[in-house]
């Protein structure tokens, strides 16, 4: 492919991926004019064929084309090959999490990716799972109740710090705060040994057994190290690299461990992403949650329509659920809101406000019955003609 030809790619009415593209496909190819010519002439034909007729209906094709094969879906739990513990949500369930823009879905999980020097690495990539998965103290060492003297004494294992790469001083220094500023325990004094690898915790009221064992329970289950969210990190080979599949999602925490990939880490937390990496991450995380979805059903849906509704739900910068505490409430039009759900409180809550409905859109004019004001029914009479009175009736 020549200069020339580029030039005519770039200056082409299509859309910019189209032509990038186009240009990627026909790069180092010789091809003639009249073979160039044909395959713009062809990619034109196709273009026009793709867009939409002006005063299309495109959110209720929209609706029934995701809506349609949604009823078609099965409402199971996906459980990673060979690996018991880790499941995600799939289906119609997954379906409506995404649409209704769940603060948390019921099945939190991340896949992380690995920079290359972790990535190939099985041991490496273990120890970036250490720094991610949540890891109780209880794991580290012996914790025994002394109800002689009330106290709660941790005897760590030296061995299994070394190996899981924490020091003895931060587990002492770390369990009391977590336990303070996590579990918002307060009533006890911590003393700790770093040469006999020893964490006493003796609570401050220490006539009370319940007390002890509270206190008990709390040193138990404190977090020494990885992130709090994190429940469990699986390490798997894919395409000759290791993944990190997490049970819990925190992308600010994981995002700060060394070795991630930042780049490719994703969670199916949409609201966790667009707060962390702002609305257009959210967006293009429901487009790709959505769409892989609906795929792993086998059920295919044409992009655009889960563009759309990504779009709406994300339009005022904040990710908004499609009933009616987002965008069905929030709609102009009292009777199309009102035909949703609750109805006589938005029609009762419109007449103390004097609301005026323009009837503007499909709803409001089916409930008025009147034609809707899209397609043939967008065409609007401005004048009539004057009729020309006959000159002898003068």
């Amino acid at each position: 492919m020549n200069s020339d030809m580029e030039r005519r790619i770039d200056e082409a009415d299509l859309p910019f991926r189209t032509r990038a593209d186009l240009k990627t496909s026909l790069a180092g190819r010789e091809i003639t004019e009249e073979q160039f010519d044909r395959i713009l002439e062809m990619i034109f034909s196709e273009y026009q064929k793709t867009r939409i007729e002006p005063c299309e209906a495109v959110g209720i094709v929209a609706a029934q084309s995701i809506g349609e094969p949604g009823t078609q879906m099965t409402m199971r739990t996906f459980h990673y090959a060979g690996v018991a513990e880790i499941n995600v949500t799939l289906g119609l369930p997954r379906l409506i999490e995404i649409m209704d823009a769940r603060r948390e879905p019921s099945t939190p999980t991340m896949a992380v990716y690995l920079l290359d020097d972790w990535a190939y690495n099985r041991d490496r990539a273990r120890e970036v799972s250490w720094q991610i998965e949540a890891a109780p103290l209880h794991e580290f060492g012996d914790i025994t109740i002394d109800m002689e003297n009330m106290q709660v004494v941790v005897q760590l294992n030296k061995m299994v710090c070394d190996r899981r790469k924490i020091a003895v001083e931060d587990i002492i220094e770390i369990a009391p705060k977590k336990i303070r500023d996590r579990r918002h325990f307060r009533d006890f004094e911590a003393e700790g040994d770093a040469r006999k690898a020893i964490i006493t915790f003796t609570p401050k009221n220490r006539e009370s057994y319940q007390n002890l064992f509270q206190l008990a329970e709390h040193v138990r289950h404190v977090i020494v190290q990885g992130i709090d969210d994190i429940e469990r990190v699986v390490v798997r080979k894919e395409g000759g690299e290791y993944i990190l599949y997490t049970e819990g999602s925190n992308l600010k925490g994981v995002f700060q461990v060394e070795g991630v990939d930042t780049t490719r880490t994703r969670s199916n937390n949409i609201s966790e992403i667009a707060d962390v990496l702002g609305i257009e991450a959210g967006r293009n995380a429901i487009i790709q949650e959505a769409l892989s979805t609906l795929n792993e059903q086998g059920i295919s849906v044409d992009v655009r329509h889960i563009m759309l509704v990504a779009d709406m739900m994300c339009m005022d910068g904040e990710v908004k659920q499609i009933g009616r505490h987002g965008i069905a409430g929030e709609k102009e039009s009292v009777l199309s809101r009102a035909a949703f759900e609750v109805t006589v409180n938005h029609l009762l809550d419109a007449a103390i406000a004097s609301e005026v409905d323009e009837l503007n859109g499909v709803i409001e004019n089916v409930i008025v019955g009147q034609p809707i004001q899209l397609g043939t029914g967008d065409v609007k009479l401005i004048a009539k003609p004057l009729k020309l009175k006959n000159l002898g009736e003068s």
